[in-house]
Protein backbone atom coordinates (compact mmCIF):
# COMPACT_ATOMS: atom_id res chain seq x y z
CA UNK A 1 0.00 0.00 0.00
CA UNK A 2 1.77 3.64 -0.97
CA UNK A 3 -0.11 5.88 1.42
CA UNK A 4 0.55 9.38 -0.40
CA UNK A 5 1.02 12.89 2.26
CA UNK A 6 -0.11 16.32 1.03
CA UNK A 7 0.84 19.53 2.75
CA UNK A 8 -1.80 22.58 3.26
CA UNK A 9 -1.63 26.15 3.90
CA UNK A 10 -1.76 24.96 7.26
CA UNK A 11 1.53 24.28 8.62
CA UNK A 12 -0.04 21.86 11.82
CA UNK A 13 -1.74 20.35 9.36
CA UNK A 14 -0.87 17.16 7.01
CA UNK A 15 -3.62 15.15 4.35
CA UNK A 16 -2.81 11.67 3.99
CA UNK A 17 -3.86 9.76 0.90
CA UNK A 18 -3.81 5.68 1.54
CA UNK A 19 -4.99 4.85 -2.44
CA UNK A 20 -8.55 3.60 -1.18
CA UNK A 21 -11.74 4.69 0.43
CA UNK A 22 -11.64 5.91 3.89
CA UNK A 23 -15.45 6.99 4.37
CA UNK A 24 -18.21 5.58 2.23
CA UNK A 25 -20.23 8.57 2.41
CA UNK A 26 -20.11 11.73 4.59
CA UNK A 27 -17.10 12.45 6.96
CA UNK A 28 -16.18 12.61 10.63
CA UNK A 29 -13.81 14.56 12.23
CA UNK A 30 -12.30 14.37 16.21
CA UNK A 31 -10.81 17.00 17.76
CA UNK A 32 -10.35 15.15 21.34
CA UNK A 33 -9.45 10.79 21.66
CA UNK A 34 -11.81 10.47 24.33
CA UNK A 35 -14.47 11.04 21.14
CA UNK A 36 -12.76 8.56 18.90
CA UNK A 37 -13.95 6.00 20.88
CA UNK A 38 -16.64 4.90 17.45
CA UNK A 39 -13.90 4.83 14.74
CA UNK A 40 -11.12 2.23 14.94
CA UNK A 41 -8.90 4.61 12.54
CA UNK A 42 -9.04 7.76 14.02
CA UNK A 43 -8.50 5.73 17.58
CA UNK A 44 -5.20 4.66 16.50
CA UNK A 45 -4.03 7.71 15.39
CA UNK A 46 -4.47 9.55 18.70
CA UNK A 47 -2.25 7.40 20.19
CA UNK A 48 0.66 8.66 18.32
CA UNK A 49 1.98 11.40 20.77
CA UNK A 50 1.27 14.73 19.09
CA UNK A 51 -1.73 14.21 17.60
CA UNK A 52 -4.53 16.45 18.39
CA UNK A 53 -7.01 16.54 15.15
CA UNK A 54 -8.13 13.64 12.99
CA UNK A 55 -10.43 14.43 10.01
CA UNK A 56 -11.47 11.43 7.70
CA UNK A 57 -12.98 12.15 4.12
CA UNK A 58 -14.06 9.87 1.63
CA UNK A 59 -10.47 8.92 0.20
CA UNK A 60 -8.21 11.51 2.42
CA UNK A 61 -7.07 11.57 6.31
CA UNK A 62 -6.05 15.31 7.50
CA UNK A 63 -4.32 14.91 10.54
CA UNK A 64 -3.15 18.30 12.63
CA UNK A 65 -0.30 18.17 15.41
CA UNK A 66 1.03 20.04 18.21
CA UNK A 67 2.40 22.70 17.91
CA UNK A 68 5.67 21.50 19.28
CA UNK A 69 6.10 18.44 17.54
CA UNK A 70 7.93 17.50 14.71
CA UNK A 71 6.37 15.98 11.50
CA UNK A 72 9.89 14.53 10.50
CA UNK A 73 9.05 12.61 13.70
CA UNK A 74 5.43 11.52 13.89
CA UNK A 75 5.14 10.54 9.93
CA UNK A 76 6.55 7.21 9.86
CA UNK A 77 4.51 6.64 12.85
CA UNK A 78 1.20 7.79 11.50
CA UNK A 79 1.98 6.06 8.40
CA UNK A 80 2.18 2.70 10.12
CA UNK A 81 -1.45 3.40 11.64
CA UNK A 82 -2.88 4.02 8.81
CA UNK A 83 -1.04 0.84 7.45
CA UNK A 84 -2.25 -0.77 10.12
CA UNK A 85 -5.82 -0.24 9.74
CA UNK A 86 -6.39 -0.81 6.09
CA UNK A 87 -4.87 -4.44 6.96
CA UNK A 88 -6.22 -4.77 10.05
CA UNK A 89 -10.40 -4.94 7.90
CA UNK A 90 -11.39 -2.81 10.67
CA UNK A 91 -14.30 -0.28 9.92
CA UNK A 92 -13.53 3.05 9.44
CA UNK A 93 -16.27 4.16 11.56
CA UNK A 94 -17.79 0.93 13.35
CA UNK A 95 -21.20 -0.06 12.91
CA UNK A 96 -24.27 1.57 14.39
CA UNK A 97 -22.11 4.60 14.89
CA UNK A 98 -23.43 7.10 11.80
CA UNK A 99 -20.67 8.79 10.34
CA UNK A 100 -21.88 12.44 10.66
CA UNK A 101 -19.98 16.38 10.31
CA UNK A 102 -19.16 16.15 14.50
CA UNK A 103 -18.95 14.19 17.41
CA UNK A 104 -22.21 15.39 17.95
CA UNK A 105 -25.13 14.41 15.37
CA UNK A 106 -26.95 16.20 13.48
CA UNK A 107 -29.33 13.75 11.57
CA UNK A 108 -31.15 14.69 8.40
CA UNK A 109 -34.55 13.65 10.03
CA UNK A 110 -34.73 16.08 12.87
CA UNK A 111 -33.78 19.36 10.85
CA UNK A 112 -35.84 21.67 9.02
CA UNK A 113 -35.59 22.15 5.70
CA UNK A 114 -33.58 25.24 5.99
CA UNK A 115 -31.01 22.83 8.13
CA UNK A 116 -30.46 20.49 5.59
CA UNK A 117 -29.98 23.36 2.79
CA UNK A 118 -27.37 24.37 5.39
CA UNK A 119 -25.60 20.97 5.96
CA UNK A 120 -25.80 20.11 2.52
CA UNK A 121 -23.98 23.29 1.16
CA UNK A 122 -21.52 23.25 3.87
CA UNK A 123 -20.15 19.32 2.35
CA UNK A 124 -20.51 20.33 -1.16
CA UNK A 125 -18.94 24.10 -1.11
CA UNK A 126 -17.59 24.70 1.98
CA UNK A 127 -15.61 21.66 3.20
CA UNK A 128 -14.16 20.86 0.34
CA UNK A 129 -12.83 24.51 0.28
CA UNK A 130 -12.06 24.66 4.00
CA UNK A 131 -10.12 21.03 3.86
CA UNK A 132 -7.44 22.09 1.02
CA UNK A 133 -6.28 23.97 3.66
CA UNK A 134 -6.42 21.73 6.48
CA UNK A 135 -10.05 23.43 8.19
CA UNK A 136 -13.16 22.40 8.93
CA UNK A 137 -16.40 23.66 8.91
CA UNK A 138 -18.95 22.05 11.70
CA UNK A 139 -22.84 22.83 11.55
CA UNK A 140 -23.83 23.04 15.38
CA UNK A 141 -27.12 24.79 15.41
CA UNK A 142 -29.26 27.58 13.15
CA UNK A 143 -31.63 29.77 15.46
CA UNK A 144 -33.25 33.09 14.79
CA UNK A 145 -31.55 33.48 10.99
CA UNK A 146 -28.22 33.03 12.44
CA UNK A 147 -26.28 29.63 11.41
CA UNK A 148 -24.12 28.76 14.26
CA UNK A 149 -20.61 26.80 13.19
CA UNK A 150 -17.68 24.83 14.72
CA UNK A 151 -14.84 26.36 12.52
CA UNK A 152 -11.33 24.92 12.98
CA UNK A 153 -7.84 25.44 11.12
CA UNK A 154 -7.91 27.65 8.36
CA UNK A 155 -11.43 27.90 8.42
CA UNK A 156 -11.63 30.75 10.69
CA UNK A 157 -9.93 33.06 8.71
CA UNK A 158 -12.87 32.37 5.87
CA UNK A 159 -15.71 33.01 7.64
CA UNK A 160 -16.56 36.27 5.55
CA UNK A 161 -16.57 34.44 2.50
CA UNK A 162 -18.74 31.19 4.55
CA UNK A 163 -21.25 33.70 5.30
CA UNK A 164 -21.61 35.47 2.12
CA UNK A 165 -21.92 32.30 0.67
CA UNK A 166 -24.32 31.17 3.21
CA UNK A 167 -26.22 34.40 2.60
CA UNK A 168 -26.04 34.42 -1.05
CA UNK A 169 -27.79 30.41 -1.49
CA UNK A 170 -30.16 30.40 1.42
CA UNK A 171 -32.47 33.89 1.87
CA UNK A 172 -33.14 33.12 5.60
CA UNK A 173 -29.52 33.07 6.60
CA UNK A 174 -28.78 36.64 8.02
CA UNK A 175 -25.55 35.94 9.39
CA UNK A 176 -22.64 33.23 10.54
CA UNK A 177 -21.32 33.24 14.20
CA UNK A 178 -19.21 31.18 16.12
CA UNK A 179 -20.78 28.27 18.17
CA UNK A 180 -19.91 29.30 21.25
CA UNK A 181 -21.82 32.67 20.90
CA UNK A 182 -25.12 31.34 20.70
CA UNK A 183 -25.56 32.35 23.87
CA UNK A 184 -27.33 35.81 23.90
CA UNK A 185 -25.35 38.63 25.54
CA UNK A 186 -27.01 41.80 25.91
CA UNK A 187 -23.73 43.62 26.07
CA UNK A 188 -23.67 42.87 22.28
CA UNK A 189 -26.53 44.43 21.19
CA UNK A 190 -25.92 47.85 22.76
CA UNK A 191 -24.25 51.14 20.50
CA UNK A 192 -21.21 50.65 21.74
CA UNK A 193 -20.55 46.79 21.18
CA UNK A 194 -21.85 47.55 17.38
CA UNK A 195 -19.44 50.59 17.07
CA UNK A 196 -16.51 48.16 18.18
CA UNK A 197 -17.90 45.08 15.97
CA UNK A 198 -17.48 47.74 12.91
CA UNK A 199 -14.01 48.32 13.90
CA UNK A 200 -12.97 44.69 13.60
CA UNK A 201 -15.00 44.19 10.45
CA UNK A 202 -13.37 46.97 8.68
CA UNK A 203 -9.55 47.49 9.78
CA UNK A 204 -8.75 44.71 11.78
CA UNK A 205 -10.26 41.40 10.43
CA UNK A 206 -9.63 42.44 6.75
CA UNK A 207 -5.54 42.15 8.04
CA UNK A 208 -5.24 38.96 10.34
CA UNK A 209 -7.47 37.05 7.91
CA UNK A 210 -4.25 37.19 5.29
CA UNK A 211 -2.46 35.20 7.96
CA UNK A 212 -5.61 32.82 9.02
CA UNK A 213 -6.86 34.49 11.93
CA UNK A 214 -9.73 36.25 13.18
CA UNK A 215 -10.56 38.69 16.19
CA UNK A 216 -14.05 37.86 17.80
CA UNK A 217 -16.16 40.43 20.14
CA UNK A 218 -17.57 37.79 22.74
CA UNK A 219 -19.38 40.82 25.16
CA UNK A 220 -18.80 44.52 26.35
CA UNK A 221 -19.66 45.29 29.87
CA UNK A 222 -19.44 48.71 31.26
CA UNK A 223 -16.41 50.03 29.17
CA UNK A 224 -14.29 46.58 28.87
CA UNK A 225 -15.04 44.61 25.23
CA UNK A 226 -13.81 41.14 25.50
CA UNK A 227 -12.66 39.53 22.82
CA UNK A 228 -11.39 35.92 21.12
CA UNK A 229 -8.57 35.57 18.82
CA UNK A 230 -9.29 32.33 16.76
CA UNK A 231 -7.78 30.75 13.68
CA UNK A 232 -4.10 31.50 13.13
CA UNK A 233 -4.17 34.17 16.14
CA UNK A 234 -4.94 31.50 18.60
CA UNK A 235 -1.98 30.16 20.16
CA UNK A 236 0.07 32.29 18.06
CA UNK A 237 3.34 33.90 20.29
CA UNK A 238 2.79 37.31 18.74
CA UNK A 239 -1.12 37.38 20.30
CA UNK A 240 -0.07 39.80 22.74
CA UNK A 241 1.58 42.20 20.30
CA UNK A 242 -1.35 41.92 18.15
CA UNK A 243 -3.55 42.73 20.40
CA UNK A 244 -2.29 45.70 22.84
CA UNK A 245 -0.24 47.31 19.38
CA UNK A 246 -3.35 46.53 16.81
CA UNK A 247 -6.55 45.37 18.24
CA UNK A 248 -6.32 47.32 21.09
CA UNK A 249 -5.12 50.63 20.07
CA UNK A 250 -7.63 50.64 17.01
CA UNK A 251 -10.59 49.83 18.91
CA UNK A 252 -9.42 52.43 21.92
CA UNK A 253 -9.50 55.08 19.36
CA UNK A 254 -12.33 54.65 17.23
CA UNK A 255 -14.90 53.89 20.52
CA UNK A 256 -13.74 56.24 23.49
CA UNK A 257 -16.45 55.12 25.66
CA UNK A 258 -14.14 51.51 25.70
CA UNK A 259 -11.14 52.37 28.02
CA UNK A 260 -9.73 48.14 28.29
CA UNK A 261 -9.53 45.48 25.87
CA UNK A 262 -9.09 42.01 27.36
CA UNK A 263 -8.25 38.83 25.58
CA UNK A 264 -10.32 35.62 26.86
CA UNK A 265 -8.59 33.36 24.59
CA UNK A 266 -7.04 30.12 26.04
CA UNK A 267 -3.70 30.04 24.34
CA UNK A 268 -2.56 26.91 25.38
CA UNK A 269 -5.47 24.77 25.00
CA UNK A 270 -7.57 26.22 22.40
CA UNK A 271 -10.39 26.23 24.03
CA UNK A 272 -12.58 29.52 25.01
CA UNK A 273 -13.26 29.56 28.98
CA UNK A 274 -15.00 32.94 28.71
CA UNK A 275 -14.11 35.94 31.35
CA UNK A 276 -10.37 34.21 31.82
CA UNK A 277 -8.04 36.65 32.93
CA UNK A 278 -6.85 38.80 30.09
CA UNK A 279 -3.21 39.41 29.13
Amino acid sequence: MFIQTETTSNSATLKFLPGDVVMQAGSAAFAKAENAEKSPLAKRLFEIDGVVRVLLEKESISVNKADDKDWDIMKPSILGAIMDHFTSGDPTITPNSSATQSDDSHKDDSNSDIEKQILDLIETRIRPATSQGGGDVIFREFKDGIVYLEMMGSAVGLKAGIENMMRHYIPEVQGVKDHRDAISKPGLETPIAIAVQGVLDEKVNPAVASHGGHIALIDVQESTAYIRLEGGCQGCGMADVTLKQGVEKEILAAVPEITAVLDSTDHNSGDNPYYSPGK
